[in-house]
């Protein structure tokens, strides 16, 4: 039991995604199982095909930031109620990497913490990328977004956020290429249109197909009409919001014209 609550706590420590699920009524009362991400398990609630079941649908749990009671049968059978067992799922809090110490980067990090993310700001010039900037970030990279993703990459999931707000070509084209290539639930990207219509000939040239490219939120943000950076932070986490629960919302990918627009008069 020892070498189970150790494997618990180091998940939580390291801030690994990570299941304890519980038998709470019926044979073998007390018995616990833990559960990573790839199904590797420890401990056992009594049986190797109620231990099989049960780390499959703990991992589904996991997945979606649930926690509740499921029922089984003594062997996992489903549709019986002799085994309850509570699934507690220990997610750690969701990811946004932002990408380029720009004027627009404080805003977004202030945003994204006011959501519960967990913001990385990454930066290869160490005159820009620096803590005094950006306080609110969980952490500041100085670092190229290979660096970045090699540390964060294999963590993204659907509830986490990669927004690139460089307009240089030697950083968002990589930022794509390894964002698409994650399981990361949105990635969004600054720019004009017209610069992202060049952008798209460079990652179509380096390889990212298309299906990876539909994936781009790009220009970055809802349509509101914002200009401001906080505006604009605000459009974006709002559409980070509305990517995640699956609402329409009036994105700038899907419009026409400028992006910035003047006021309507009065």
């Amino acid at each position: 039991m020892a070498e189970l609550y150790e494997r618990l706590r180091d998940a939580i420590v390291d801030e690994r995604p990570v299941a304890l699920a519980t038998v709470i009524e019926g044979p073998n009362a007390g018995a616990k199982l833990v559960v990573e991400p790839d199904g590797d398990i420890i401990g056992t609630l009594g049986h190797p095909e109620l231990d099989r079941i049960v780390s499959r649908d703990a991992v589904g749990e996991l997945a979606a930031g649930r926690t509740g009671v499921r029922h089984y049968g003594a062997e996992g059978q489903a549709r019986e109620t002799d085994v309850s067992v509570f699934i507690e799922s220990f997610s750690p809090p969701p990811i946004m990497l932002v990408f380029g110490a720009v004027d627009f980067t404080a805003a977004l990090a202030r945003s994204g913490k006011l959501l519960g993310f967990n913001v990385i700001v990454a930066d290869a010039r160490s005159v820009f990328a620096t803590v005094k900037r950006f306080p609110m970030a969980d952490r500041v990279m100085v670092a190229w977004p290979d660096e970045v993703f090699d540390t964060y990459g294999d963590r993204l999931g659907p509830h986490d956020a990669v927004c690139i707000l460089t307009h240089d070509p030697k950083f968002d084209v990589p930022a794509v290429q390894r964002a698409v290539a994650t399981d990361v639930g949105y990635i969004g990207v600054m720019g004009s249109r017209r610069t992202h219509a060049t952008r798209l000939e460079r990652l179509r040239e380096v390889g990212v197909d298309e299906k990876g490219i539909d994936r781009l939120m790009a220009p970055i943000g809802l349509d509101i009409g914002s200009r401001t950076p906080e505006e604009t932070a605000i459009s974006v986490c709002a559409e980070i919001i509305a990517n995640r629960t699956g609402h329409s919302a009036p994105s700038l990918r899907d419009s026409e014209g400028p992006i910035h627009r003047p006021p309507a008069d009065g």
